[in-house]
């Protein structure tokens, strides 16, 4: 990575295990495309004030050349994302599924068959579709 990756704590207390984890993702992230040139990771807590426990949320905007990649993964209504680890894991596999459809673009593969464009149709002299 061309930048040190940068993890952000959003009204939380800095948590140095949260911090090794999100680094040690990040790193993962790099063994599937090397070419990734900065990373910021906000962690954060945005409805702290519900009575029935806290959600965490996790965002992450990946610098790669020609694009920048931002997953914003939070479930209001996923009460597993009461614990930082779980919204994490599921964060940077949202974050892996999406950098690995970018490589795909980039090789010049579908990542999903099903969207594929239609084909112009062809037309006779009359305008009508040849089949």
């Amino acid at each position: 990575m061309q930048t040190q990756p940068q993890v952000t704590f959003d009204d939380l207390p800095v948590d140095e295990a949260v911090r090794d984890g999100v680094l040690e993702q990040i790193e993962s992230l790099e063994r599937i495309y090397g070419r990734i040139t900065g990373c910021h990771v906000v962690v954060a807590q945005p409805h702290r004030r519900q009575r029935e426990g806290r959600l965490y949320s996790i965002r992450i905007d990946l610098l790669v050349p020609g694009a920048e990649l931002v997953i914003n993964h939070s479930h209001p209504l996923d009460h597993a994302h009461e614990d930082v680890y779980v919204a994490m894991r599921d964060s940077f596999l949202a974050a892996r599924r999406r950098l690995e459809d970018h490589v795909r673009h980039l090789r010049g593969m579908e990542s999903h068959p099903s969207r594929r464009q239609p084909r112009a149709a062809r037309l006779d002299g009359d305008g009508e579709e040849i089949r």
